[in-house]
């Protein structure tokens, strides 16, 4: 498949020292900057999903008149984080 290149970007010369005192050794800008926008996107990707389970529930919840109880959403959501917080090494 062909590469596609991404329009140019200017930026306060602050901006790109703060982006190069954050190399990793044998890193680029380029590469920083292709990571940097693959890591966003994912981000979005998963806040978009996620935003749309939970108007899918919502809309099921009305539809159904089956609601939970916030304090037992977040006891089980407490149970979870402690368990979870054992396994850890």
């Amino acid at each position: 498949m062909k590469s596609a290149s991404l329009p140019s970007l200017r930026v306060e010369p602050e901006l790109r020292h703060s982006a190069e005192q954050v190399l990793r050794e044998g890193e680029t800008l380029s590469a920083f900057i292709e990571s940097s926008l693959r890591s966003n996107i994912e981000r979005r990707l998963a806040r978009n999903e996620f935003i749309a389970r939970g108007l899918a529930s919502r809309e099921h919840a009305r539809a159904t008149g089956e609601y939970i109880a916030a304090d037992e959403v977040l006891g089980k959501l407490h149970s979870a984080f402690l368990e979870a917080k054992q396994k850890k090494p």
